[in-house]
């Protein structure tokens, strides 16, 4: 039982201990900015829920242990004392300990008829089993080797502590840790703990191995940003249709309906039936409008918002769509640009627009300040993208006037852009139901970039100049760092997103802007390098806020981090 680690080490309080495929990871964060002293089991089915807390203990004391997190083993030490967890499927863990006895308890000690753990030994097999309210699962402890020291509170009602206490008596113990629903066969297995560790091990190195295999030193944070993706992936399960990436296994246990696209371009070369999976998951859920919802997740779809309409701009980066999904890829993306020109826009105008900054992706951006009901450049811009994917579709399903016919769409709509929304150097916000119209200064009204080589020549170099404005020592500030509406953690109002960053960064390279591109590239690369995978992070300091193990930002890390080892290496 050594304690040398393998592979990148990381911190539990950032970033969950998980495994590909489950629904629940091992993290003292049980709650949005909550976070416990001891790790708890919490599980994302039906939302997150701390189910156990795992508290090592020598004699019947709370034992002050060193926690080192692998991708495929965590650790507790202390002294000569050991206690190692590692998964042996997608809901089974295996806990082997020594020296050291281990306490598992309920998170909640409340017993009610309608919420709460009920506790009790299983008859059939001496296994201790709890029943939850929260999750509506079974999470079952079965021993291997050494004793249960004691069991608590079974069968108890109300308020009460619940769990056991195992030991080995100065031998080595193990127990079996199970997540599932009302039955299943006692727990058995040919697999040593050695072997289950070996076989995670495997499983991540050849994910891994799939979707990073440029990484080198200059990539120093792939790694790990390639175990926060494979760690975040859950298998299908409830309203989520198909194995699907997680934004966290924190509290943004979500899908959103613009996030997945970022890791489906992450996991293309690779993994690219995955890729098709991340980009397909919200169309499962296309409403009878042509809507993708706001959000997915195991036991809820909301539909309350929408998000931006990227996905055009993310089959440039996807490879081909499957011959035998073309016809149905197009038909899905048809209906979600129809969506938005049959009911987002208002009689007599050519430009779409958003009900609220939440459907841009940029909830509280101040772009939105005046009004909320608003025509933009950058939802124009996405659209016009779309068009055009939408018109190369239509060509290789043999369809010339569906491609033409979207083509000329996309046209119109760059004109009415360029025409109504551009005034003195700068495009600005326009009320829907007015002719009202405002400047701003986010970097949201500079997103139009992403049209790239689609913009007159004057327009985007216009653009590159006040994207530079926006850019700190970390990276693209959303908001401009001297706006009188900047704060360091204001959201949208000045922190530095990893969406922003790549589409920026990708409609800078495609209008030739290359050099403010690279830099732009370099520092949020380092940013990430520095403060890991936040969901944003201080524009001034590079401090990560928030959700600190967020997929979309490590997949933005490996997406510019391989796209600049292959411009190396074609520099070579």
């Amino acid at each position: 039982m050594t304690v040398a680690a393998t592979g990148p080490v990381f911190s539990l309080q950032e970033i969950p201990f998980s495994f590909r495929g489950s629904w629940f990871g091992f993290s003292p964060v049980v709650g949005e900015n909550t976070y416990a002293q001891d790790v708890h089991l919490v599980s994302h089915q039906t939302g997150m829920h701390p189910i156990l807390r795992l508290i090592p203990v020598a004699g019947t004391a709370r034992a002050e242990t060193l926690i080192t997190a692998t991708p495929h083993r965590l650790t507790w030490s202390c002294g000569s004392g050991r206690i190692d967890l590692a998964y042996e499927s997608m809901d089974t863990v295996r806990v082997r300990g020594r020296g050291l006895g281990l306490r598992l308890l309920a998170a909640d000690p409340v017993l009610t008829p309608f919420s709460g753990p009920y506790f009790f030994q299983d008859p059939r097999d001496g296994s201790s089993v709890f029943t939850l309210y929260q999750t509506g699962r079974r999470y079952r402890i079965t021993l291997l080797h050494g004793r249960i020291a004691e069991h608590l509170g079974a069968q108890a009602l109300g308020a009460t502590e619940r769990g056991v206490v195992v030991t080995g008596d100065g031998q080595e113990w193990e127990i079996a840790v199970e997540e599932y629903e009302t039955a299943r066969a006692p727990y058995a297995s040919e697999h040593a703990f050695d072997e289950v560790v070996m076989a995670a091990r495997r499983d991540f190195d050849e994910f891994r191995d799939a979707v990073a295999p440029w990484r080198d030193e200059r990539a120093p944070a792939a790694e790990l940003a390639v175990y926060v993706l494979w760690s975040a992936t859950v298998r299908a399960a409830g309203f989520v249709s198909r194995p699907a990436v997680l934004m966290s296994k924190h509290w943004m246990d979500k899908v959103w309906s613009w996030d997945h696209c970022f890791n489906a371009i992450a996991l293309a070369d690779g993994l690219p039936a995955l890729a098709w999976d991340q980009f397909r998951l919200p169309f499962d859920h296309q409403d009878a409008a042509g809507a993708l919802p706001d959000s997915i997740t195991h036991s809820e779809i909301l539909y309350n918002f929408v998000k931006p309409p990227i996905h055009g701009w993310v089959l440039r980066h996807l490879p081909p769509v499957p011959l035998d999904d073309l016809a149905e890829t197009y038909r899905l993306l048809e209906r979600w640009t129809t969506f938005w020109l049959a009911a987002r826009r208002a009689p007599g105008r050519e430009l779409p627009h958003y009900q609220h900054g939440n459907d841009s992706g940029w909830d509280n951006a101040t772009t939105f300040a005046p009004e909320r009901v608003v025509e933009t450049a950058d939802l124009a811009s996405f659209l016009i993208l779309q068009m055009r994917a939408l018109s190369r579709l239509a060509t290789e399903l043999a369809m010339p006037e569906g491609a033409a016919r979207w083509s000329q769409a996309a046209d119109r709509m760059r004109e009415a852009m360029l025409s109504e929304l551009w005034r003195d150097d700068r495009f600005v916000a326009r009320s829907a139901r007015s002719d009202g119209a405002w400047p701003s200064a986010s970097l949201l009204d500079l997103m139009p970039i992403v049209l790239g080589e689609e913009l007159p020549q004057p327009v985007h170099t216009t653009l590159a100049a006040r994207i530079k404005t926006h850019l700190t020592a970390y990276g693209l500030a959303t908001e401009l760092p001297t706006s009188p509406h900047y704060q360091d953690d204001g959201y949208w109002r000045g922190p530095i997103w990893a969406p922003s960053t790549v589409l920026i960064e990708d409609g800078l390279r495609r209008s030739g802007h290359t050099v403010l591109a690279d830099e732009i590239s370099a520092r949020f690369r380092a940013l990430c390098e520095k403060s890991g995978f936040a969901e944003n992070f201080d524009a001034r300091t590079g401090a990560g806020l928030r959700d600190r193990a967020y997929t979309w930002t490590a997949s933005a890390y490996l997406i510019l981090a391989a796209a600049h080892t292959r411009r190396m290496a074609g520099q070579a």
